[in-house]
């Protein structure tokens, strides 16, 4: 497999791309990468941290669209931009897969000109995976599509099915409506609406979720339009870094919590490992004809570790092959 990896996408571009790279080819080793980017920064970051660039290969893209850029400039002044480019290859089937830390507008307004969308399919959309209670849930929409429709949710619905079962092995996952009660009538018409298709779609739809239902096993799938889903996952990282603060201020706070604290340490570090976004990997945006996945834009080489896990996994699954099924199901039963 060849992934193609926007080598100036995120924070800390290029050099931890490169290290995250360098050490995912440990792991993977039937796997390839291409880097995307300006070939004299890589080579020389690469060369002066000692980093072979062995089964890497390096296609020249002069630009870089910043975090600040406006989403249409991938389209207009920086056409020739690292993540532009690498969209393009994925395109052309010069790679199976495209991977960016980068600008998340940007890379959804790319994927959706360069990649396209899977035939039917109204909008794409972001899917992180959060950790809950028991596993981890898919979030779908985590912030692409700020305005939606009713019958683009049950879509988010299907898609999020599709890759809890294909990707994450899940029997049949639940698929819950993220709402302000459980109660059927609860939320405004965006909502009802969404309720009756998702009730009547081909899914395990468990109904409307509140949000504190959410972290405590409340569904596998949540669905919900752009600006909710967003504000979720916001408020997911910060309550986690905000707890182990206070965690972390307590233990310190004298001797003796001090020595309840190394008593306990190892159950901590497993617990901060479980909530930390880096072992996580890449989120997909789904609807997209081939496997395009963003993650976290100030990842570490750890995170691209894992983020190509997530980008081989999603890639095998035949995810995207279901969804185009599903979708073209879904049509001939509307007409």
């Amino acid at each position: 497999m060849k992934i193609i990896v926007d080598a100036f996408g995120g924070d800390n571009a290029p050099l931890e791309i490169i290290k995250g790279c360098r050490e995912a080819l440990e792991v993977y080793k039937s796997t390839e990468i291409l880097l995307v980017g300006d070939e004299k920064k890589i080579r020389k970051a690469a060369g002066e941290n000692g980093l072979s660039l062995d089964r890497m290969e390096i296609h020249h893209a002069p630009a870089v669209i910043t975090m600040e850029d406006d989403a249409g400039e991938i389209l207009k002044s920086k056409k020739d931009c690292s993540m532009a480019e690498g969209l393009r290859l994925l395109a052309q089937d010069d790679g199976d897969a495209f991977l960016s830390a980068g600008n998340s507008g940007a890379l959804l307004v790319g994927a959706t000109m360069f990649v396209k969308r899977i035939k039917g399919v109204k909008r794409a959309a972001f899917a992180p995976l959060l950790p809950k209670s028991e596993g981890m849930f898919l979030l779908i929409d985590g912030g692409a599509n700020v305005e939606c429709r009713p019958e683009m949710l049950c879509q988010f619905g299907i898609m999020g099915s599709v890759y809890m079962n294909r990707v994450m092995n899940i029997k049949n996952p639940r698929v819950g409506l993220a709402n302000i009660g459980t109660e059927e009538h609860k939320g405004g018409e965006l909502q009802h609406e969404a309720y009756k298709l998702l009730k009547n779609a081909p899914l395990n739809f468990v109904g409307n979720i509140e949000a504190r239902d959410i972290p405590n096993d409340g569904a596998d799938v949540i669905v919900a339009d752009g600006f909710t889903g967003n504000i979720i996952v916001k408020m997911y990282e910060g309550v986690g870094l905000a707890m182990f603060g206070k965690i972390k201020e307590i233990f310190y706070k004298n001797t003796k919590n001090k020595m309840a604290a190394l008593m306990i340490k190892k159950d901590l570090g497993g617990l901060k490992q479980y909530m930390d976004y880096n072992n996580y990997g890449a989120a997909p945006i789904m609807g997209i004809s081939k496997p395009v996945l963003k993650t976290h834009g100030s990842s570490s080489a750890k995170t691209f570790v894992s983020s190509i896990g997530s980008v081989i996994k999603f890639t095998e699954s035949g995810a995207i092959e279901t969804i185009q099924e599903h979708i073209a199901i879904g049509q001939s039963e509307a007409e």
